[in-house]
């Protein structure tokens, strides 16, 4: 059974853990395992299987990142002076930097023999620097209508990398909280889903993963990171016949006072689970709390929503 902190316990908890937890340099690599892993009998395998092969090249390109102008020290400072997200994503997106890594990913990228991949891919290759521009600064505002569904998994990915290196380029890295608790410190994306730790003394704890950068970042449990009500939470999962409902490595917290949830990883339960592959591998679940009523705000870079 998973250990449980009741809301004192997390409030005291909360005081101690490390705020910041970064991504390992070899993340790219592990959503590709877990997404090929997810992949075995379940409905969606062709696409989770083609997000792991984008994962692959992903990671190709983080290890080996194009030649770029180091990021602006004068900026980072004056961003953690005020509190700022040094890595604002809503900023850095519209001065085009990221462009250099969505051509060394077109290039690392062998794409599946699907016309629409191909097409997409051509289609990103066409695309003059201010139109990919207005593509991108949709995609991480969260107006995935003004961007072809088909190419947002490659904008995505290519936004993905660039802002992980950037993250890990800076040593010693220190942050303060957003202006919301879903808010990534780092870039100010939205976080993607939650993290329940399972070593150590900080053992079920909660820590965001963030849809971009993949910072993680500590909040508290029981409480939505959307509204910060407490009252009423649910927490619900797919059928599954290897795990009891209580026992499920991925659950939506789901909130009633503003109708929307959050998918959380319970590491003790799988202690591989990684966030975008997990998501993208319990897409149904999202599919059943949509027709139950329940808004989803957390977004996957890898996915546009309401695709088939």
């Amino acid at each position: 059974m998973p250990s449980i902190l009741e809301p004192g316990e997390i409030e005291a908890a909360a005081s101690s853990p490390p705020f910041l937890y970064l991504p390992p340099r070899d993340l790219f690599a592990l959503r590709a395992e877990r997404l090929e892993r997810l992949a075995e009998g379940n409905g969606l395998a062709d696409y989770l299987r083609l997000m792991a092969g984008l994962c692959r090249a992903q990671q190709q390109v983080f290890d080996d990142p194009p030649l770029t102008a180091p990021f602006d020290a004068q900026r980072f400072e004056a961003c953690q002076q005020h509190g700022l997200p040094p890595f604002a994503a809503d900023t850095l997106v519209r001065e085009d930097a990221w462009q250099s890594w969505l051509d060394a990913l077109l290039q690392r990228y062998v794409p599946a023999d699907q016309p629409a991949v191909i097409d997409a891919l051509d289609a990103l290759r066409a695309a003059g620097p201010g139109q990919l521009r207005a593509w991108a600064v949709a995609l991480v505002s969260g107006q995935y209508s003004l961007v072809p569904a088909a190419l947002v998994p490659f904008l995505g990915a290519a936004l993905q990398t660039a802002w992980s290196h950037w993250l890990l380029s800076v040593p010693q890295l220190q942050l303060k909280p957003g202006d919301s608790l879903s808010q990534c410190p780092a870039c100010g994306s939205p976080a993607m889903a939650g993290v329940i730790r399972h070593r150590g003394k900080h053992n079920g704890l909660r820590y965001l993963v963030c849809s971009l950068c993949a910072c993680e970042w500590h909040v508290v449990r029981v409480k939505c990171v959307y509204c910060e009500q407490s009252k009423g939470l649910e927490y619900l999962s797919q059928e599954d016949d290897r795990h009891s409902a209580e026992q499920a490595p991925l659950r939506a917290e789901v909130c009633p006072s503003c109708n929307s949830y959050l998918k959380l990883l319970y590491l003790e339960n799988d202690a591989e689970a990684e966030a975008l592959s997990a998501d993208l591998g319990s897409l149904l679940l999202d599919m059943r709390l949509a027709q139950d009523g329940y808004q989803r705000l957390a977004p996957n870079l890898l996915l546009a929503p309401g695709d088939d």
